[in-house]
C-alpha cells in the first residue's frame, strides 16, 4: 500500500474511494454468477449436443458398409460446410457467438448412376457435420466466458482483498492520527488557558 497522507483531505479521499469501490463490487460480483451460471448452461448444452453426435455416428454404422459402393472422395466437399452462419448473444457484458445454420454446396451427381439411398445418406452425415459444429462455436464461447470469468474474478479478489480493506484501514489510521491531534490540540490550549489565568491572577494580586 503507498504511503498516505494524515490529512482531512487525504481522509475525505479514501472515504470516497471506499464507496466507489463497494458500490462497484456487488456488479463484478453478479457478473461473475451471471458468468459462471452461462458456463455451466453452456457445458450442459455441449454434452447434449455430444450425446446426440454419438448416437448418429452409432446408427450411421448400420449402412456405413454401403459407402464403399461410391466415389468417397467426389462426395466430401458436399459434406464441407460453404458456410458457417453465427450471430451474437451477449451476456454480462460478453458477446458470445452463437451457432445458427451450416450452408452447404448443392450437391450435384448423376441420380441415375448413384444410389437411391445415397441421398438420404449425404443428409444424414451434414446432420453430424451439423453437429460438430453447433459443439465447436459453443465450445469457443465457453472458452470466452472463462476468460472472462478469470478476469472478473481477480477484479472481485482485488476489491475485496486489496482495495477496501486498504481503503478502511487508511480511514482507520487517519482518524486515530486527527482524533490525536485534536485531543493534544485540547490539551495544549487548556494549559494555554491555565498559565493566562495564573498570569491574570498575578496581575490582580500585583
Amino acid at each position: 500500500m503507498a504511503k498516505i497522507k494524515l490529512t482531512k483531505g487525504e481522509l475525505k479521499k479514501q472515504r470516497d474511494a471506499l464507496k466507489q469501490f463497494e458500490r462497484y463490487l456487488p456488479t463484478l460480483q453478479l457478473k461473475k454468477q451471471q458468468l459462471q451460471i452461462e458456463i455451466l448452461h453452456l457445458n450442459a448444452a455441449a454434452l447434449e449436443k455430444q450425446r446426440q453426435l454419438e448416437v448418429k455416428k452409432a446408427a450411421a454404422m448400420v449402412w456405413a458398409g454401403l459407402l464403399t459402393e461410391i466415389d468417397l472422395p467426389a462426395f466430401k466437399p458436399w459434406l464441407v460446410p460453404a458456410e458457417i452462419i453465427a450471430g451474437v448473444r451477449n451476456v454480462a457484458g460478453v458477446d458470445l457467438p452463437v451457432f445458427e445454420r451450416a450452408r452447404f454446396t448443392d450437391a450435384a451427381y448423376d441420380l441415375f448412376l448413384t444410389p437411391a439411398w445415397v441421398d438420404g445418406a449425404l443428409e444424414f452425415l451434414r446432420e453430424q457435420v451439423v453437429l460438430r459444429e453447433e459443439i465447436r462455436v459453443m465450445v469457443q464461447a465457453i472458452e470466452t466466458l472463462k476468460r472472462e470469468l478469470r478476469i472478473t474474478t481477480q477484479r472481485v479478489n482485488l476489491f475485496e482483498k486489496v482495495k477496501i480493506p486498504e481503503a478502511q484501514d487508511a480511514i482507520r489510521r487517519i482518524k486515530i492520527y486527527i482524533g490525536d491531534q485534536m485531543a493534544n490540540a485540547v490539551g495544549r490550549s487548556k494549559i494555554a488557558k491555565r498559565k493566562i489565568e495564573a498570569l491574570e491572577a498575578l496581575e490582580v494580586a500585583a
